[in-house]
């Protein structure tokens, strides 16, 4: 069969269910879906619906066949979730489990169907299709809480139908933008001295929460993340590529924690870093190499090969610190914002790495995706945090107790504070900051003088 054949049977079912999921009732569109693909009946040609479909299946492209399968259901998905019906997304998805679909089929084509419809479910394809519906059911699995994350290979992937990429980035926003304001509201509840309604808390920190997002507020020495990264960009135009690449590492290294953790990144990213694109040492800087080089950091703090886990973050988890990996992390993303994508890509990964194991058997990782959302929903998000500290009577009390955290909207064009606005400072010359004005653990990376690893 031509391949415009084929083209023109599935435009046939697409704009059939584009317009029945718009104008008829759920339970009419859910049985015509399971009379074509669950029940198909190869006696029904006199309507339009199972002669395209059989066009595609006697053309033997199974390729063809899950694509269209795909794109129906991420049409009937993207609508229902515009009407606001999960209970038709989690019908359409239960259907599936028909065990009508492991009986063999009589004719060539119903054989065919069938064994490509269990092809299907046996797919990630299905299981991306899932993550629609599992946010509704009542025994989540622990990565459930991370969909948005789990949501950025399908709106990512070009080669996924346009509707799959829609449904899976508007899902992922909603997502995003109600752990932002479940947050903002425990937040703000939780510090009352007798508050009037239970928040409950939206991550599985516990109390810890708060002390951690006054932890990330209380930001190292007089420059903040956003600051420093903004600093680093004012230099960006008068360097090559291997002195951007000893900025970078001065700019990662910069303000992080004392601990054995720090030293050995201190020791081993070094050797990374400075080895990325070496054949462009020389040339300017362009925001592509900016955008490459950002990319493969993320890789070595998160998972090179986009599926197991890097050195790099083995070694901070098994530390029981990702504190500092999230850290790292975020100055990343606040220096180059389009490096976020990927990012999240890579996050994606690693829960899909871990996810096989029991919540008991991993808490250590979920603690470092509980701290990561947090952090990035304090910093890149569209709401802003600020901390405030308050007078205590108490001699006793703890450093972060005197402070109370309160948020507002982020203005989307903020800029750099007055002090900020007139900082001289280069993340390059060694003179420009001292070793007297720094932290001890702070890693100064000259110009003149390229070690294999920052010294302490």
């Amino acid at each position: 069969m031509a391949r415009t054949d084929i083209q023109n049977a599935q435009h046939v079912l697409y704009d059939f269910f584009l317009y029945s999921v718009q104008t008829e009732p759920v339970d009419v569109v859910l049985a015509t879906f399971r009379r074509l693909f669950v029940d198909y009946s190869e006696s029904s040609t006199e309507s339009d619906l199972p002669v395209a479909l059989y066009s595609i299946v006697i053309a033997n492209s199974e390729q063809q066949f899950l694509f269209t399968l795909k794109r129906v259901c991420y049409i009937l998905i993207n609508n229902w979730g515009i009407q606001r019906r999960p209970d038709a997304i989690q019908s359409l998805i239960k259907m599936f489990d028909d065990r009508i679909l492991m009986r063999a089929g009589v004719s060539l084509i119903l054989k065919r169907l069938r064994s490509w419809m269990r092809d299907f479910v046996k797919s990630q394809d299905f299981q991306d299709l899932k993550l629609f519906a599992a946010r509704y059911e009542q025994h989540e699995h622990w990565s459930s809480r991370y969909t948005s994350y789990l949501l950025a290979p399908q709106y990512l992937n070009l080669n996924n139908p346009q509707e799959q990429r829609e449904a899976a980035r508007n899902l992922s926003s909603q997502l995003k933008s109600k752990f932002r304001f479940d947050l903002a509201m425990y937040t703000a509840k939780s510090q009352m001295q007798s508050p009037s309604t239970t928040v409950d808390n939206p991550t599985v920190l516990g109390e810890a929460a708060i002390n951690l997002i006054k932890l990330l507020l209380l930001q190292p020495g007089r420059f903040g993340y956003e600051n420093l990264a903004n600093l680093l960009h004012k230099q960006c135009d008068q360097l090559n590529y291997w002195d951007f690449k000893r900025a970078l590492l001065h700019y990662l290294a910069y303000a992080l924690p004392r601990g054995p953790i720090t030293r050995a990144l201190k020791e081993q990213l070094p050797d990374s870093v400075l080895t990325f694109y070496r054949h462009h040492n020389d040339e300017p800087l362009t925001d592509a190499l900016v955008l490459r080089t950002c990319k493969r950091v993320v890789d070595r703090l998160t998972t090179e090969e986009g599926e197991s886990p890097s050195n790099f973050i083995s070694m901070f988890l098994a530390q029981g610190n990702p504190l500092v990996l999230v850290i790292l992390l975020l100055k990343v993303a606040l220096f180059c914002p389009h490096v976020q994508a990927h990012l999240e890509l890579r996050i994606a990964s690693l829960i899909r790495y871990y996810e096989a194991y029991s919540e008991e058997d991993c808490r250590w990782v979920i603690n470092f995706f509980e701290v990561f959302r947090v952090t990035f929903t304090v910093y890149a998000s569209g709401t802003l945090y600020n901390l405030v500290e308050v007078a205590n009577s108490d001699p006793t009390a703890s450093t972060l107790s005197t402070y109370r955290i309160f948020s507002q909207l982020r203005d989307q064009h903020m800029e750099l504070n007055h002090g900020a606005a007139d900082m001289q400072h280069n993340l390059v010359a060694e003179e420009s900051l001292q070793p007297s004005q720094l932290r001890p653990d702070i890693a100064i990376i000259a110009p003149n003088n390229m070690p294999s690893a920052i010294a302490s």
